[in-house]
């Protein structure tokens, strides 16, 4: 058992994470950033929480492209 406040991980750089738990074939992870990500193509099903703070969300669908703004406490799965 192990509790962890979310508010105490600051990553050393953006996008460093915190390796939680391994339940089957998923991995949680808390993640810290201060900058934006990369494009990338999922490999497979993602779930974001955003804990604290806003995440622009830029997501591509058959091409399109729109941006979810997300608030501390929304989730999104992808």
């Amino acid at each position: 058992m192990q509790v962890i406040r979310a508010r105490d991980f600051t990553g050393r750089s953006a996008w460093d994470a915190l390796s939680i738990e391994r339940i089957d074939d998923a991995t949680v992870r808390l993640h810290w950033t201060d900058q934006p990500n990369r494009w990338h193509i999922n490999d497979g099903p993602e779930v974001f929480a955003v804990l604290d703070g806003r995440v622009d969300m830029h997501v591509r669908t058959a091409g399109d492209e729109q941006v979810l703004h997300l608030e501390t406490g929304d989730i999104f799965h992808a």
